[in-house]
Order: C-alpha cells, then structure tokens, then sequence
C-alpha cells in the first residue's frame, strides 16, 4: 500500500470510528435504559449524560484533524476507564472497547507518521 492509499484509509477510519463513537455516545448519553443499567451497578444516574457527554466532546475533538492526536488520548482514556468499570461490575464483554481503542491508536499511529513525512519533506 503506497503513502497516499494509507492516508485516505487512516482519515476513512478515523472519520468512521468518530462518527460511530458520536452517535453511540449520544445514544448512551439520553438512554433511559443505559441509567437503569448504571443503577443496578450502584452507580448515579448523572453517569450516564456524563461520560456519553465526554465521548462526545472526545470523539468531535478527534475528528478534527489538526485536534485527532488530542481527542484520540482523550478517547483512549474514556474508553479504559469504562473498561475498568465493566469489569469491576463484573461485566466482561468489553471487546467493542478494545477494538474501538485499537482503531484510535491507529489513527493516532498514522496521524504520527503522516506529520513525520510532512517535516522531512518541508526539509
């Protein structure tokens, strides 16, 4: 896969992952049922608004290109501390967070590079 292919496919994922994120965020940020289940985890459910809305800010934040790196740390840790949370309730089917981060460090990797090739070419 030549530069240019690896760009568009790193902004495809990086557009895809985002979008996804949002909108799902969105939707755990105004479910009813997402504060029930909270509930049943003994936790407050001003949670669920909080965290859907700091997906949210993360994932917009990260969609912006010259932010990605920013927004892709800020997601990283939104989605180990909800992994951290599933599993202390016991709730081990985190595997959609897993892959969700793998695809931010990818971007994350890629961003790198890109920005890497961009000074040695100004140079």
């Amino acid at each position: 896969m030549n530069t240019n292919q690896q760009q568009v496919a790193a902004r495809v994922l990086r557009w895809t992952l985002g979008l996804v994120v949002l909108w799902e965020s969105y939707q755990f940020a105004v479910s009813a049922t997402a504060k029930h289940h909270l509930q049943q985890m003994g936790l407050p459910e001003w949670v669920a608004p909080a965290l859907g809305g700091a997906e949210i800010v993360a994932a917009i934040i990260f969609l912006v290109p010259k932010l990605g790196r920013i927004g892709g740390y800020f997601l990283l840790g939104i989605f180990a501390a909800a992994a951290i949370l599933h599993v202390l309730h016991r709730q081990i089917a985190i595997g959609p967070l897993l892959v969700y981060s793998a695809a931010v460090f990818a971007c994350i990797s890629a961003n790198d590079r890109t920005e890497s090739s961009d000074l040695l070419a100004k140079n």
